[in-house]
């Protein structure tokens, strides 16, 4: 395999950079596509998605980035982070010499991607959005504040716990595959970010304080959305209410998951991504196509469960026909000896 590339970056005075890992040209095969370019949560840096790099590694050169306010990358400045982060992407786009890239945006890093994509479309070859927190409540951010005061009072251990707690699906009577260690696996991954990034808090509340925007919809990019059936930041519903506003998109969701699906469902993720990304089908059952949405439409907001809590999907779907879900085999979250992705809230 390949050896991966460091590269280093600045925008707007902020230093950050980027992790290249080339695709391995001895891997075979015919079906190759444009650069990947992983965009994680606030906290998650470049070296968090393994999985990603055993799928996509033979079929294109695969990118993660600590983005201004990620990882080693420098804290954001105030005010609004959108056109930096923006500019930042573009930055890494130019600096690969490529025309286009697939974009990959999972929870807070899905606001990033999609605005990338809405901002500048030419240079977007294909779009997929994971556990896209479209509708955080009040009760959600009181929830996440609290989280964050007792990391100011030095309660790191407590703060590990509620906001591992506060993006998981624990109601028993919802089955979630693997749960317990995806649950440990997180814990212990907040931790590790605020022992090896002394502006972690800052980000925390950054990642608060900011209210991504994904209204407007978006034409001209083919784009996947998909969420785990018991994701309690968002319920799949209002993703999928979201996915319709852009033209021609598909929406999916993934069984016995929740917001942490790309830790409880791993490899049918990075699998799914890798298909979407190389035109291939999604799987065995047919996945709908959305039809594009008039911009501002959205279904009745139902009422949303406290973190922690998993409220039952209810029937309210958005214009379009029915959810189709994914077939998948059991995956496992990365074995605790394995190194420690930052992780993040919505």
């Amino acid at each position: 395999m390949p050896e991966e590339i460091i590269r280093s970056l600045t925008v707007d005075g902020l230093r950050y950079g980027y992790r290249l890992l080339p695709r391995d040209p001895a891997a075979g095969g015919t079906r190759t596509t444009e650069p990947v370019l992983v965009i994680g949560g606030a906290l998650q840096g470049m070296f968090g998605w393994p999985q990603m790099d055993d799928h996509l590694g033979p079929v294109a050169d695969v990118v993660t980035a600590d983005l201004p306010g990620m990882g080693s990358a420098d804290p954001l400045p105030p005010g609004p982070s959108a056109p930096v982060l923006r500019a930042a992407v573009t930055g890494i786009i130019d600096d690969l010499g490529a025309s286009r890239i697939n974009l990959f945006g999972f929870s807070y890093g899905a606001a990033i991607a999609f605005g990338c994509a809405r901002h500048d479309p030419r240079r977007v070859a294909r779009l997929v959005l994971g556990g896209v927190p479209t509708h955080i409540g009040e009760d959600q951010r009181a929830y996440w504040l609290r989280a964050t005061q007792a990391l100011e009072q030095g309660d790191a251990e407590g703060f590990a716990s509620q906001a591992a707690d506060g993006l998981m699906c624990l109601d028993p009577e919802r089955h979630v595959h693997r749960r317990e260690l995806a649950r440990r696996y997180v814990r212990r991954s907040f931790l590790h970010a605020l022992a090896h990034s002394e502006h972690a808090a800052a980000s925390l509340r950054r990642a608060l304080g900011d209210r991504p925007d994904f209204s407007g919809g978006l034409s001209g990019v083919p784009a996947l959305v998909f969420a785990g059936e018991h994701d309690t930041v968002t319920p799949p519903e209002l993703q999928r209410e979201f996915a319709g506003t852009i033209e021609g998109s598909r929406f999916l969701t993934l069984p016995e998951s929740d917001h942490w699906v790309v830790l409880e469902r791993s490899d049918e993720v990075a699998d799914l991504v890798t298909r979407f990304f190389t035109d291939q089908p999604l799987g065995p059952d047919p996945v709908t196509r959305l039809p594009h949405q008039t911009q501002g439409t959205r279904a009745e907001q139902p009422a949303r469960s406290a973190p922690g809590m998993c409220r039952v999907p209810g029937p309210q779907l958005s214009r379009g026909a029915e959810v189709t879900p994914e077939e998948s085999t059991p995956a496992s979250p990365p074995p605790p000896g394995s190194p420690t992705p930052r992780t993040a809230p919505p």
